[in-house]
């Protein structure tokens, strides 16, 4: 059974950091791409950053490049996102999403993040 369990979320002032995690289970990794999307009422939803090939490559949105990181955690099955000169667009429910051939079929409970 697919599942993806994030982590870490919360509320911060601008220019803060903060450290959000994902931790799956049911699949390898290496075979998917997991990504981070968020999502903010009114706004589209947009993704921030991608690990390809259980960290072979990333890539990020240009909105957070510089300031985001997306890399694989301690754990074997863990992947998080630090996120570094918070601001306040930075706001709202960040989900972990795995990804195949561009269709997103899991997607995780989400964490919420409030940058004030």
């Amino acid at each position: 059974q697919v599942q993806l369990v994030e982590s870490g979320g919360g509320s911060v002032q601008a220019g803060g950091s903060l450290n959000v995690s994902c931790v799956y289970s049911g699949f390898t990794a290496s075979s998917y791409c997991l990504a981070w999307f968020r999502q903010t009422p009114g706004r589209e939803r947009e993704g921030v950053a991608a690990i390809y090939n259980g960290g072979g490559s990333v890539q990020y949105a240009d909105s957070v490049k510089g300031r985001f990181t997306i890399g694989r955690g301690r754990a074997e099955n863990e992947v998080f996102l630090q996120m570094n000169s918070l601001k306040p667009e930075d706001t709202g429910m960040y989900y972990c999403v795995r990804e195949l051939g561009g269709y997103l079929d899991y997607w995780g409970p989400g964490t919420q993040v409030t940058v004030s």
